[in-house]
């Protein structure tokens, strides 16, 4: 019994050493960096505000192929959203700007590059970037939508007619209709139902302008698998009796 008592009593010493030995170790660790040091040069060195400005100054040209706009409309849709993705500033770090955050959006849905490779080129950690573009899409979409106008009288559908006729030549058209894959990754459990002819799994986005490239018509979230026609006559509610709206999804 004694000698139980004894061997209980070494484990327990034991114990405590090592609870001791694993917090003096913890004490010591330091943290490498808070913030690794060429993300911390976001502010002279990202793309905002070194590629940008540079471009904003001297090719605007390119600029407007960076972002796909050019900056004065940039300019409007920062405006328009701008208080509904400002983030306040904390103790630990300052907030990234909201003109920062909708650049990086923007070059986004441009691009579709990963966040991973924006990472880079803006200087904002990936886990950051995707907490951003999600909140920034959803402020675009609240801004814009009602201005997507969708013609609801014969006149109406004659003036779109009569602006292609007169900047295109293009007699009794309408509007421009296509559909745009939006590649994306395969939903659990879907197996082919979204998987294109282009070999990648997306849902189809189908748009019709008119003859100044404005949006008339949106329809988003039939699966990347169906063909063109089969998006148009059986899926989108432009065709037929179901047309209820201009953006759906």
């Amino acid at each position: 019994m004694a000698r139980f008592q004894t061997v209980t009593g070494i484990n327990r010493k034991r114990r405590a050493a090592a609870v001791i030995v694993l917090l003096e170790l913890m004490k010591k660790r330091k943290r490498r960096w808070w913030v690794r040091p060429w993300i911390a040069r976001r502010t002279s060195l990202g793309a905002y505000n070194a590629l940008m400005a540079e471009l904003m100054i001297e090719d605007p040209q390119q600029l407007r192929e960076f972002l796909r706009m050019r900056h004065g409309d940039f300019q409007v849709i920062l405006d328009m959203i701008e208080a509904e993705i400002t983030r306040k500033d904390t103790v630990m770090r300052k907030a990234i700007p909201a003109k920062e955050r909708l650049a990086l959006t923007l070059r986004f849905l441009a691009t579709g590059d990963s966040y991973e490779s924006l990472a880079y080129l803006f200087r904002i950690p990936a886990n950051t970037i995707s907490g951003i573009v999600p909140v920034v899409c959803k402020a675009i979409y609240k801004a814009l939508k009602d201005g997507i106008k969708f013609p609801r009288s014969a006149v109406e559908w004659e003036v779109v007619a009569e602006a292609y006729k007169k900047l295109w030549h293009f007699p009794h058209c309408i509007g421009a209709l296509d559909g745009k894959h939006v590649v994306l990754k395969a939903p659990a459990k879907s197996g082919s139902y979204c998987f294109n002819y282009k070999g990648t799994h997306s849902i189809v986005l189908l748009a019709l302008v008119d003859a100044k490239y404005r949006f008339m018509f949106v329809d988003i979230g039939c699966n990347g698998r169906v063909s063109d026609g089969g998006v148009f006559f059986g899926n989108s509610t432009f065709h037929g009796s179901k047309r209820e709206g201009a953006v759906t999804s």
